[in-house]
């Protein structure tokens, strides 16, 4: 009994965390997609704020600078991505793309050059992010080990679940979400009500990449506590997958996230114990994802308006 409550409390520990950076990228991306714009440069911009939260966290010692300048660095990928589609039409998943080798290749080429190396930059404990109820519970205990793991997470994941009611206020019970949904409609209507349309798109856009840097910076300061290049594999497709399951709302994106971010809790767990090939086991995320494309692609109901350019009327 005990170890199950002790496999229990690391399980869900694990969801947590992993499913943490997932769901900033997540609301991110429901930003973008919601307005009327594609962005499947999501990896992308969570690998430009991974690099950039890393780099500020290890030379100025803070590592909430570092959070919101990984952040700041996203939302600059993120403007690149509304410049090319939402002001000169582009194809949006060509751009997109294009974002995604655009990222790891500046950031690579910059680690380079300040630290001599594209291996790794490591963080020490001071320049994480801090964990919040950390030391409140008696770990001597079984009850209370499981209540330090699930209780005693990153403030980051605490604030990710705010941002999400935040999110949804905004989404449904505001009139900048409203007109953000209208804009992915049917933005000729949007016009004639007096909304810039392109815009709001490129607002939300840019708001997309602010977000998914976020995810990208909590990837490297809770739970790698280094930027490598390959930090950030597969992360930003795994969240669009989740807005998908979603079905394009933030609630929706948010059990996504924790489904996925469960399927890394049991990753966690059989690697440990099971005696299964660390490789097999590294592939369920993946799996998960496939397998959600495949069952519910079909049934979310995409925005009328996604994915295509918007040309204001003369």
């Amino acid at each position: 009994m005990n170890d199950f409550i002790n496999s229990l409390g690391i399980i869900l520990y694990a969801t947590l965390i992993y499913a943490t950076p997932l769901l900033y990228a997540a609301l991110g991306s429901c930003f973008s997609e919601v307005s009327g714009v594609v962005n499947i440069g999501i990896e992308g911009m969570m690998t430009a704020g991974a690099f950039t939260g890393t780099v500020v966290a290890y030379f100025t010692g803070n590592p909430w600078i570092g959070f919101i300048c990984g952040g700041l660095a996203g939302a600059i990928f993120g403007a690149l991505h509304a410049l090319a589609t939402v002001k000169l039409g582009a194809d949006q998943t060509i751009a997109g793309t294009a974002i995604n080798m655009l990222g790891p290749g500046i950031v690579i080429m910059l680690a380079k050059v300040l630290f001599n190396s594209t291996d790794t930059i490591p963080l020490d404990s001071t320049q994480k992010i801090p964990k919040f109820f950390s030391g409140l519970f008696d770990t001597s205990t079984v009850l209370g080990r499981f209540m330090d793991n699930v209780f005693a997470n990153y403030i980051s994941t605490y604030l990710v679940f705010i941002a999400v009611i935040i999110v949804w206020f905004v989404f449904y019970k505001t009139q900048f979400g409203l007109r953000l949904r209208a804009c992915g409609e049917h933005p000729q209507a949007c016009e004639t009500l007096g909304i810039n349309v392109i815009s709001m798109r490129f607002l939300c856009v840019v708001i997309s990449g602010f977000l998914a840097g976020l995810g990208g910076a909590c990837v490297t300061m809770t739970i790698s506590t280094q930027f490598r290049p390959i930090s950030i594999v597969g992360q930003g497709f795994i969240a669009i997958a989740a807005v998908i399951f979603g079905k394009f709302r933030p609630q929706g994106a948010l059990l996504g996230c924790l489904l996925f971010g469960f399927c890394s809790g049991l990753k966690v767990v059989l690697g440990g114990s099971s005696g299964i090939s660390m490789h097999l086991i590294s592939m369920i995320p993946y799996v998960i994802t496939i397998l959600v494309l495949i069952l519910f692609v079909g049934r979310s109901r995409v925005p009328a308006a996604n994915g295509k350019p918007y040309i204001k009327s003369k």
